[in-house]
């Protein structure tokens, strides 16, 4: 200010004009192709495919052939969702995936209400993978006898804070964590995979013979494969994990499409072979009722190496969490970018130009949901609300079509598919509680509603507290960060 005044009033330098552009805090543009592909599978992968693909097997009434048909059904699915979503992220590259989404196509109140819930069932998902992910590292060390609960506790609450940091610190650490961690879980399921093939063309009768009238077996009925279907469905949760990271990506218009492509039929693929690589090994009866698959393999195939599993399942929870955190933390960014939460979320840090603000939010609410594990399994009610909100995607991407019709869109998915994308969402969403009327989908309903009492005064009327902006400027100058769309500047001078 005082150089502004000695240079007088209206004039300015173009240096100072220059250095002011280059002070401006924005993300940056540090995932590529290849860290994208890594987002994906990491997201995707968790420890479901190691642990109890048993889901699909049971409700098939286990049939071969419905089984392995419907896991590469809803393989399908999630591609088809995931090209909607690549459309919709080359169109508006913004971070906060559905949430940024929702907004531009359906308003605010409805992005709103996505975020509401996101913000008590996204952290509460990270708080039950450490948990997991605690409860595979410390295994090892107490075999056949459970861990202490503080231990697994404060291990969990330990993982959560280290991602939560790195993140906050160093995009780019975050993104050599997780395609280190995605590497050494596709080396895993790769060592199942081609241990089942070499098994299936060594030529065992008792192998072969399950894979010999494949659907010979019982076959179940429509509300059986609906349920089968939800397993599987389940299993390739995170593809639309890319779309949160839609502002740091490099060229987005190319690598958004073509990492999806990648990504989510390699992990189509993977799966497929896993499942032959298990049923190769042990007949269906022995996967439904074994704890863990993947062990049950290890200790037939490899009993000598056998702990090598546990070990990957560990690591494949633990780059699942990162790839969470990572983008919760993108969605709470946006959130309050958008005005749905404090503004201090939005700043970013002055030194590596993180969501440090953002990542702290994020990770302290889902250390709250460490401590009560009831809480956690809460959460499994709010399994409708990410179908609800995945169709409402797909809704806005419909709606865009026709009242922006000019918008540039590098890449353009068949029409057709996310029609039918928005129909099959509304289905999944409102199936299990058709089924099985629960008193829990009462209180997540209610929950959800309850954003009304938020939204309406403090974002439809801007309702707001003078005592906010001190703690703001307080807290800015603390974390040392600054709005996004201005300078490094302090604002609190």
């Amino acid at each position: 200010k005082r150089e502004k005044k000695k240079m007088g009033k209206g004039k300015s330098d173009p240096k100072d004009v220059k250095r002011n552009k280059k002070a401006k805090m924005q993300l940056k543009r540090n995932i590529g192709y290849f860290e994208g592909v890594s987002f994906i599978v990491g997201s995707i992968v968790g420890a479901g495919i190691f642990v109890s693909p048993t889901g699909v097997l049971q409700h098939s009434l286990l049939n071969v052939g419905v089984a392995l048909t419907i896991w590469t059904a809803s393989g399908l699915v999630s591609l088809m969702g995931s090209l909607c979503y690549a459309e919709l992220g080359t169109a508006l590259p913004f971070s906060g995936g559905e949430y940024s989404h929702i907004k531009r196509g359906l308003g605010s109140l409805p992005a709103f209400v996505f975020i509401w819930t996101s913000m008590f069932t996204k952290p509460a998902s990270n708080a039950a993978r450490a948990l997991l992910f605690a409860e595979y590292a410390t295994q090892p060390f107490y075999g056949v006898c459970p861990a202490p609960e503080v231990l697994k506790k404060c291990l969990a609450l330990a993982a959560l804070w280290s991602l939560g940091i790195l993140n906050g610190h160093s995009i780019k650490m975050a993104a050599w964590v997780q395609t280190v961690f995605t590497l050494l879980k596709m080396v895993a399921l790769s060592v199942i995979a081609i241990g089942g093939i070499v098994l299936l063309a060594g030529g065992r009768k008792e192998s072969l013979a399950r894979f010999e009238d494949t659907f010979s077996s019982e076959v179940p009925d429509a509300s059986q494969v609906a349920e089968a279907f939800f397993q599987g469905l389940y299993a390739y949760g995170g593809w639309w994990s890319l779309n949160y990271m839609a502002e740091e990506m490099k060229n987005p218009s190319r690598n958004i499409p073509l990492t999806v492509m990648t990504a989510v039929p390699a992990v189509i693929i993977f799966y497929l072979l896993v499942n032959i690589s298990y049923l190769t090994v042990l007949t269906p009866k022995e996967i439904v009722s074994s704890v863990a698959v993947a062990v049950t393999w290890a200790d037939r195939v490899i009993p000598s190496v056998a702990w090598i599993i546990p070990l990957s399942v560990a690591v494949s929870i633990f780059g699942a969490l990162n790839s969470s955190m990572f983008t919760l933390g993108r969605l709470s960014y946006a959130g309050s970018q958008s005005g749905h939460l404090p503004a201090l979320i939005s700043m970013l840090n002055v030194h590596s130009c993180t969501p440090a603000p953002a990542m702290i939010f994020s990770t302290t609410i889902a250390s709250i949901f460490i401590i009560p594990s009831d809480l956690i399994m809460l959460t499994n009610y709010f399994g409708f609300s990410a179908w609800l909100m995945i169709g409402l995607t797909c809704a806005s991407l419909i709606v865009l079509r026709y009242r922006e019709p000019h918008l540039h869109r590098p890449y353009k998915v068949f029409l057709p598919v996310p029609f039918a994308m928005v129909a099959m969402s509304f289905f999944l969403a409102l199936a299990p509680i058709v089924w099985s009327l629960n008193l829990q989908y009462v209180y997540a309903f209610l929950f959800m509603l309850g954003s009304l009492f938020v939204y309406f005064p403090f974002i439809h009327f801007k309702l707001h507290f003078a005592f906010l902006d001190k703690i703001t400027c307080h807290l800015q100058l603390l974390l040392e960060v600054s709005p996004s769309d201005g300078s490094a500047e302090d604002n609190c001078e």
